[in-house]
């Protein structure tokens, strides 16, 4: 809606602040050039994190170092196969690249999508993009310095209670510390999830509230199976998290509700 007062320039709304139309052939050679973009970042992230790669693998052995010394066993890891390092190296160097180009793709994606929004649809995809990244590192760090030691100190204190020497293979250890890395980086999504859902009015607030005991039930049994060890207290651990950022994701639903419902009524005042 465009409007107007006597001695004004017209005055397009909020609404109608979209960027500039293109062709379905411009929009296919900016999505090639934002995917060569991102291949080039991905492929630049890959050498440095291929050149820090043997730093960072001392910082990875560190938690299952510590529980071998707890235990009182030898604090080495083992491989198996002759090519074992080296691959180890380049998985983790490929991993490590990913997370550094996650802001160069994510930007892109911005610039890929943002001409065709509007205005508070842009700062609501840039506070996605920001929080997406926040959350999921903050789920990786809650595994490496929270989750990790207690599981490791579980298992092998468990297995020092048998007469039975561990040997760690580096490549399943590192196979575990994936898996508990990224599932809790993606469950560290929750709350924008949520918040994805509440834009589209799929879910509200009150929804997710008047739920919660349903929601309790499903973060119970997703916790009893991707809770590495068969102990009840590492599954607390697992859960109390996943209802915290359901509470948050309950909160940031409310936000979404409540500024969509002043630009409607900002839009029927307009009128």
């Amino acid at each position: 809606m465009v409007t107007s007062q006597p001695g004004l320039p017209a005055v397009r709304t909020e609404e109608e602040e979209d960027g500039g139309k293109m062709s379905l052939f411009e929009h296919l050679a900016d999505l090639r050039k934002r995917l060569i973009y991102s291949a080039i970042a991905i492929g630049v992230g890959f050498l440095i994190g291929f050149a820090v790669s043997k730093s960072v693998i001392n910082i990875v052995m560190q938690p299952m170092v510590l529980a071998l010394k707890a235990a009182h066993f030898p604090p080495k890891l083992i491989y198996t196969a002759p090519a074992g390092p080296i691959n180890l190296l380049i998985a983790l160097g490929f991993y490590l690249g990913i997370v550094i180009a996650l802001p160069v793709v994510l930007y892109q994606i911005w610039l890929f999508i943002a001409p065709g929004l509007y205005k508070h649809e842009r700062k609501a995809v840039a506070s996605f993009i920001l929080s997406s990244i926040f959350l999921f590192l903050a789920g990786i760090a809650f595994g490496y310095f929270l989750l990790l030691p207690y599981v490791l100190k579980f298992l092998i204190g468990f297995e020092g209670s048998l007469p039975l020497q561990p040997m760690i293979d580096i490549n399943e250890y590192f196979d575990l510390i994936l898996i508990v890395m990224v599932g809790l980086g993606a469950i560290f999504e929750l709350p924008v999830l949520i918040f994805v859902l509440s834009m589209f009015g799929i879910v509200t607030p009150q929804w997710l509230w008047k739920n919660i005991r349903y929601a309790i039930l499903i973060i119970t049994i997703l916790a009893a199976i991707v809770t590495p060890t068969p102990d009840a207290t590492t599954m607390l651990v697992f859960m109390s998290p996943m209802i915290g950022l359901y509470f948050l994701g309950i909160g940031v639903s409310y936000m979404v509700v409540r500024s969509k419902r002043k630009r409607e009524m900002a839009r029927e005042g307009a009128h």
